[in-house]
Formats: C-alpha cells, structure tokens, sequence
C-alpha cells in the first residue's frame, strides 16, 4: 500500500494481512498461457488511459464467469485463490467451492504472504460484457475495455461511472483527468449512464454539455 496507513488500514491488516499487489505488467506475465480473457479495473485502468501516475491501494482484475475453472487451473499450482463475500473468506481449490452469491476473489501465494491480487467475475452473455451494477448496461467486451502496452484495461468513463456511487475525493481528481482526454460520444455515454443511475449526481454538473 502506498501512501500514509489509515486506522482503517491498520484494523484491516490485523484481520486480513498485507497486501503486496501486483503491476498490471506482473498480472500479465501471472496470465500468460492461461488463454483466459482478462482486464484491470479501477485505478490502473485510470493511469493507463491518462499516463498520469496515481496511488494503488490494490489491483483489480475481472474476468468472465464462466472461466473460473480455466483461472483456478492456472493460478493454483502457485497461488492460493479464496473466494470473499463481504469479508469471509473461503478457500477456493475447485469451482464449486465458491461461497455462494460470492464473485470477487483474493489471491496470495501461501498463508504468510501478502494478498497479491483482487479477481472480479464478471457476468456476461457470451462476449458481451455485463454491468454487475445494471444489467441493462451491456456491450460488446472490445468496446468496453481499450489496450495500453499489450493489456486491457476496463474504459475510464465505465470506470468513472462505477466509482460515482462513493464520489471521493480521489475520484473526482480522477474524473478531472479523464474528462479533457474523452472522446464526446464517450463523455455522452457517460452522462446518459450516470443520470439512468444517479439522477442529479453532483459530477453532473462537471461533464461538458
């Protein structure tokens, strides 16, 4: 983690351990091979699209549901893969040892050593891509992802509209590096979304007309 440690940092250490995340460029060399289809989310998809560097807390990866047992396959001859449901952890060997209604998974190499990497399943109808927040947000997964330096990365404007639901600090600052960078069709998309979603959101206000 980088950045000063927070009393909610230090409370989450003592109960989950440390986390050590990888480098999108890590998480790329960790997939070679795997032939599963997958992208970073969250802050990396934000640097990369801008070339602005940020803090990381972590990294987040999605991937299609239906390759979990291709991923576990992958990854667990060298890593330990737990599925979370808000907090409770579960080791997860096979598929069928997900917790049920879980879809975010944590992965480490062994019990001593710091959590590496945040794995989301993402739902999807073939390769359209699905919006776990709205269903009724959906596209194909080319459109919904760009690709910097051989990775792909989840849009900045689907990223944009995923994070207004908190509307931190840190995400507005993200939102001021995005916006001049935009095409207008995507700035539009992004303000027809988050008015479906967040009637009379405040960054409403921010996004030309």
């Amino acid at each position: 983690m980088t950045g000063e440690m927070t009393d909610e940092d230090r409370d989450f250490y003592r109960w989950y351990g440390p986390w050590k995340p990888l480098t999108p460029t890590s998480v790329k060399r960790l997939m070679r091979g795997s032939n599963i289809r997958w992208w970073v989310i969250g802050g990396w998809a934000i640097e990369a699209f801008t070339g602005v560097p940020r803090e990381h807390e972590d990294i987040d990866v999605s991937f299609f549901r239906d390759d979990l047992p291709a991923l576990i396959d992958h990854l667990t001859p060298r890593y330990c893969v737990w599925s979370n449901l808000n907090g409770t952890l579960r080791p997860l060997r096979k598929a069928d040892d997900l917790i049920e209604g879980a879809r975010q998974l944590w992965v480490r190499r062994d019990g001593g050593s710091p959590w590496v990497m945040d794995l989301a399943m993402n739902p999807h109808d073939g390769d359209n891509w699905i919006s776990v927040r709205d269903d009724s947000v959906r596209m194909p997964i080319d459109d919904a992802t760009f690709t910097a330096k051989g990775i792909s990365y989840l849009r900045p404007e689907i990223v944009m509209w995923m994070k207004a639901r908190w509307d931190r600090p840190k995400d507005e600052r993200d939102l001021a590096e995005i916006l001049p960078r935009l095409d207008p069709s995507r700035v539009a998309w992004l303000r027809t979304t988050l008015e479906h979603q967040h009637p009379g959101h405040r960054w409403l206000t921010l996004l030309p007309a």
